[in-house]
């Protein structure tokens, strides 16, 4: 009786009428699309109703399997797929014809759109190669953000590539020809110092203006008004840390951080609880939606870990989405699979009705728009 309680709860916070419309926010793109504008509008009415639950590449592949028609390690172990799709755009900067991980771009393609379609969200990040060399985005060895940004030598390399990104996204339509909304999670982990574009190889001033730039050519340039913004830190101890390289609210739609767990789960789940918090007063002060927009624990050895660390912290805070990264060997997963160690108490996470799945998430239309859950 709970569950079906709130769900009639989510229910009526997802149809009330203009007065509650009076107290939302808008996205940072005052020229947002329809459907866009009623996603941000959506996951702001869920805020404190439940967290949406998403998984990386979940479509693509998985632990023994790759390319299979409808399936997800999250959906052979729960019954139902993730409410969120995590995809990188890593190598669509080469006109590679897949991505960092090696999936098919045109598989990622239709799996986002058949995402789309059954009325999940989809984010991209972009694990965008070095501008001014060519190496991974893990070369730190030039000052690569001063070298891109306008006046700098590569400028113009970097502005051809994300042309190619902002071409690629511009391709991500629905049935009706409308552009489908993307969460964009540009140079995430930023506080961190293994990304050409992190803190320890620019200056504040130098990191928000290349963030400015990039959203203002693929807003006003290439004329994508389907994309919410999302602010994901790595490290951080204190609110001015974590605001320290901010480019604003006219170009920020989320705030977050990601932050994995490692053996010592204890230490874990003090950090995240103690960064959740704030990034909860942040959110708060800034109008926008707190995320965890990656977490996990590689193998998850320990067989309560998502009702017993993850959940209990989650719940603790007004975290509108979490995300867990994606099941790419049999060494490297971060959700189970069927007869993993921790497939019951992922099955209890995913039961608690303090959490959305796809299934619940698709009969709320998101997008303005109702269709039958799966």
């Amino acid at each position: 009786m709970k569950s079906i309680y709130r769900y009639a709860i989510i229910i009526i916070l997802l149809t009330r009428g203009t007065s509650v419309m009076a107290q939302l926010h808008n996205p940072c793109d005052k020229q947002a699309i329809y459907e866009t504008k009623q996603l941000y509008y959506s996951m702001q009415r869920l805020v404190g109703a439940g967290t949406i639950f998403g998984h990386h590449d979940d479509t693509a592949y998985g632990i023994g399997w790759c390319y299979e028609e409808g399936r997800s390690d999250v959906k052979d172990v729960t019954g139902s797929y993730p409410a969120m799709y995590g995809w990188d755009l890593a190598k669509i900067e080469h006109d590679n014809t897949r991505d960092i991980n090696g999936m098919l771009f045109k598989e990622q393609k239709k799996m986002a759109r058949e995402a789309y379609d059954r009325g999940g969200i989809n984010t991209f990040c972009w694990h965008m190669d070095n501008p001014t060399n060519g190496k991974t985005a893990w070369d730190t060895t030039n000052r690569t953000i001063k070298d891109i940004l306008p006046g700098g030598a590569y400028h113009d390399v970097y502005v051809r590539w994300l042309e190619k990104g902002a071409n690629y996204l511009a391709d991500l339509k629905g049935r009706n020809g409308e552009q489908i909304p993307i969460l964009f999670r540009p140079f995430h982990e930023l506080t961190g110092s293994w990304f050409w574009w992190c803190a320890n190889t620019s200056t504040p001033g130098e990191f928000k203006e290349l963030w400015c730039f990039t959203i203002d050519y693929m807003r006003n340039t290439k004329k994508l008004h389907n994309l919410l913004i999302v602010y994901s830190a790595a490290d951080f101890d204190s609110e001015a840390d974590f605001m320290l390289r901010y480019p604003g609210d006219t170009y920020t739609d989320f705030v977050g951080f990601d932050n994995y767990c490692n053996k010592n789960v204890t230490e874990y789940q003090q950090k995240l609880d103690e960064r959740m918090g704030i990034v909860d007063a942040v959110a708060a002060k800034t109008h926008k939606l707190a995320c965890l927009p990656e977490t996990g624990y590689e193998q998850i050895p320990q067989a309560d870990w998502w009702t017993k660390v993850l959940l209990p912290t989650l719940a603790k805070h007004k975290t509108s989405y979490v995300m867990a990264w994606r099941n790419g060997r049999p060494d490297h997963y971060f959700v189970p699979y069927p007869g993993q160690v921790s497939e019951q108490d992922f099955k209890k996470f995913y039961a608690d009705p303090r959490m959305i799945f796809e299934n619940r998430l698709a009969r709320l239309g998101v997008y303005g728009r109702y269709i039958s859950a799966p």
